[in-house]
Protein backbone atom coordinates (compact mmCIF):
# COMPACT_ATOMS: atom_id res chain seq x y z
CA UNK A 1 0.00 0.00 0.00
CA UNK A 2 1.35 3.41 -0.95
CA UNK A 3 0.75 6.30 1.37
CA UNK A 4 0.89 9.81 0.01
CA UNK A 5 1.95 12.28 2.61
CA UNK A 6 0.86 15.86 2.53
CA UNK A 7 1.16 18.43 -0.20
CA UNK A 8 3.78 18.40 -2.94
CA UNK A 9 7.15 19.97 -2.15
CA UNK A 10 7.19 23.68 -2.99
CA UNK A 11 9.80 23.28 -5.74
CA UNK A 12 7.60 20.63 -7.37
CA UNK A 13 4.65 23.05 -7.20
CA UNK A 14 6.73 25.71 -8.97
CA UNK A 15 7.85 23.26 -11.66
CA UNK A 16 4.29 22.01 -12.20
CA UNK A 17 2.87 25.52 -12.58
CA UNK A 18 5.64 26.55 -14.95
CA UNK A 19 5.15 23.38 -17.03
CA UNK A 20 1.57 24.51 -17.61
CA UNK A 21 2.81 27.99 -18.58
CA UNK A 22 5.44 26.52 -20.93
CA UNK A 23 2.77 24.56 -22.80
CA UNK A 24 1.26 27.91 -23.82
CA UNK A 25 4.61 29.40 -24.87
CA UNK A 26 6.84 29.06 -27.91
CA UNK A 27 10.47 27.95 -28.04
CA UNK A 28 12.70 30.89 -27.22
CA UNK A 29 10.09 32.69 -25.11
CA UNK A 30 11.51 34.09 -21.88
CA UNK A 31 10.19 32.86 -18.55
CA UNK A 32 9.49 35.40 -15.80
CA UNK A 33 12.53 36.51 -13.82
CA UNK A 34 13.40 34.82 -10.57
CA UNK A 35 12.20 37.92 -8.67
CA UNK A 36 8.85 37.76 -10.51
CA UNK A 37 8.55 34.06 -9.67
CA UNK A 38 9.35 34.73 -6.01
CA UNK A 39 6.59 37.35 -5.96
CA UNK A 40 4.17 35.06 -7.81
CA UNK A 41 4.66 31.99 -5.61
CA UNK A 42 5.77 33.57 -2.36
CA UNK A 43 8.56 31.02 -1.97
CA UNK A 44 12.26 31.51 -1.21
CA UNK A 45 14.65 32.05 -4.09
CA UNK A 46 16.29 28.66 -3.53
CA UNK A 47 12.89 26.98 -3.89
CA UNK A 48 12.32 28.81 -7.18
CA UNK A 49 15.81 27.82 -8.35
CA UNK A 50 15.11 24.19 -7.50
CA UNK A 51 11.88 24.27 -9.50
CA UNK A 52 13.69 25.80 -12.47
CA UNK A 53 16.50 23.24 -12.14
CA UNK A 54 13.94 20.44 -12.46
CA UNK A 55 12.63 21.99 -15.70
CA UNK A 56 16.18 22.37 -17.04
CA UNK A 57 16.90 18.73 -16.21
CA UNK A 58 13.78 17.76 -18.17
CA UNK A 59 14.97 19.82 -21.12
CA UNK A 60 11.91 22.09 -21.01
CA UNK A 61 13.90 25.26 -20.42
CA UNK A 62 17.43 26.49 -21.00
CA UNK A 63 19.31 28.97 -18.88
CA UNK A 64 21.13 31.92 -20.40
CA UNK A 65 22.84 32.93 -17.18
CA UNK A 66 21.90 36.43 -16.07
CA UNK A 67 19.71 36.86 -19.15
CA UNK A 68 17.16 34.45 -17.68
CA UNK A 69 15.49 31.19 -18.58
CA UNK A 70 13.92 30.44 -21.93
CA UNK A 71 11.59 27.79 -23.33
CA UNK A 72 13.67 25.07 -24.96
CA UNK A 73 13.30 24.20 -28.62
CA UNK A 74 12.79 20.56 -27.67
CA UNK A 75 16.30 19.45 -28.52
CA UNK A 76 17.98 17.21 -26.00
CA UNK A 77 19.62 19.04 -23.11
CA UNK A 78 23.12 20.20 -23.91
CA UNK A 79 26.08 19.11 -21.86
CA UNK A 80 28.11 21.96 -23.30
CA UNK A 81 30.68 23.25 -20.81
CA UNK A 82 29.79 26.85 -21.66
CA UNK A 83 26.18 26.26 -20.64
CA UNK A 84 27.37 24.70 -17.40
CA UNK A 85 29.57 27.71 -16.68
CA UNK A 86 26.68 30.09 -17.33
CA UNK A 87 24.46 28.10 -14.99
CA UNK A 88 27.11 28.08 -12.25
CA UNK A 89 27.61 31.83 -12.63
CA UNK A 90 23.87 32.38 -12.39
CA UNK A 91 23.66 30.31 -9.21
CA UNK A 92 26.67 32.11 -7.69
CA UNK A 93 25.01 35.46 -8.43
CA UNK A 94 21.78 34.31 -6.78
CA UNK A 95 23.69 33.06 -3.74
CA UNK A 96 25.64 36.33 -3.53
CA UNK A 97 22.37 38.25 -3.50
CA UNK A 98 20.95 35.98 -0.79
CA UNK A 99 24.04 36.38 1.40
CA UNK A 100 23.93 40.17 1.00
CA UNK A 101 20.25 40.22 1.96
CA UNK A 102 20.90 38.02 5.01
CA UNK A 103 23.83 40.18 6.09
CA UNK A 104 21.72 43.30 5.70
CA UNK A 105 18.95 41.84 7.87
CA UNK A 106 21.36 40.69 10.57
CA UNK A 107 23.33 43.96 10.73
CA UNK A 108 22.96 45.87 14.00
CA UNK A 109 20.60 48.83 13.80
CA UNK A 110 23.46 51.24 14.38
CA UNK A 111 25.54 49.98 11.45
Amino acid sequence: MTVTGGPKPKAAQVAEALRADIKKMKPGDKLPSQRELIDRFGFASQTIQNGLAALRAEGLIVSAGNLGNFVSDGASPSNDAQDDIKEIRSQIQALTERVAALEERSAPDGA
